[in-house]
């Protein structure tokens, strides 16, 4: 049996800002190391949910609606990258865990979006990784890796290489937990690393640093537990 890598990936990917090249070639990407290992990748919402999520916030609904227009935008995502990957894909986005469990024992590519309001599609990766076995979660978020502050805001923020875990929720306690508000990591995901010792990498989602991580390079930020 090949070795399982979830590949939690950020919802820019899926914007409207990028063309179908890029889906595309990562469709190309996730095709060429399945033959080194099984790929089960989870989408991101994205702007495109946040944009959702924003206009129904307005119109006075509840967070945990909130949370499943965000997994609905998700599921649609994961979709656009089944389509692109064709025949080498499961046909469509699991939606428990059990169904995920079930899509991956059938060794194709399995592609999903978020699972439970509530978490973050962080959260769901941390989840899936755990529920199959996964021998490494790879977070490819829109920056490099984990910063002690917002390195977008301060340009003189400090890239770790390595963090404990434990430093890292000291980090997040001050995170957002409404919906959309999720962005590198959330409590429930480091949970679930923590429990379960699950390999953790937070990288940048671009696909010749996925596949440096994916064949075991020091890429990104490695969670150490």
């Amino acid at each position: 049996m090949k070795k399982r890598i979830v590949i939690k990936l950020s919802g820019k990917i899926f914007g409207m800002e990028n063309n179908e090249k890029l889906l595309k070639n990562y469709a190309e990407f996730l095709v060429k190391i399945s033959k080194i290992c099984q790929p089960v990748v989870i989408a991101g919402g994205g702007k495109i949910a946040r944009h959702y999520i924003s206009h129904a916030r307005s119109s006075g609904a509840d967070e945990s609606t909130l949370d499943e227009l965000g997994i609905e935008v998700s599921r649609l995502n994961a979709k656009l990258l089944i389509y692109a990957l064709k025949n080498k894909a499961y046909p469509h986005p699991p939606t428990t865990l059990p169904e995920v469990r079930h899509a991956v024992d059938s060794g194709l590519i399995v592609v999903c979006g978020g699972l439970h309001p509530g978490q973050s599609t962080n959260g769901t990766a941390a989840l899936i990784a755990e529920k199959i076995g996964a021998v490494e979660f790879l977070n490819a978020t829109d920056v490099d890796g984990i910063y002690d502050s917002d390195p977008n805001k301060n340009p003189k923020a400090k890239k770790f290489k390595r963090i404990e875990l434990r430093n890292l929720r000291n980090l997040l306690v001050h995170e957002d937990s409404v919906a959309g508000g999720y962005d590198l990591m959330d409590i429930v995901a480091l949970k679930v690393i923590e429990r379960s010792r699950i390999k953790t990498r937070v990288i940048k989602a671009d696909i010749p640093i996925i596949e440096k991580a994916i064949k075991g390079q020091a890429v990104g930020t490695e969670i150490i537990l």
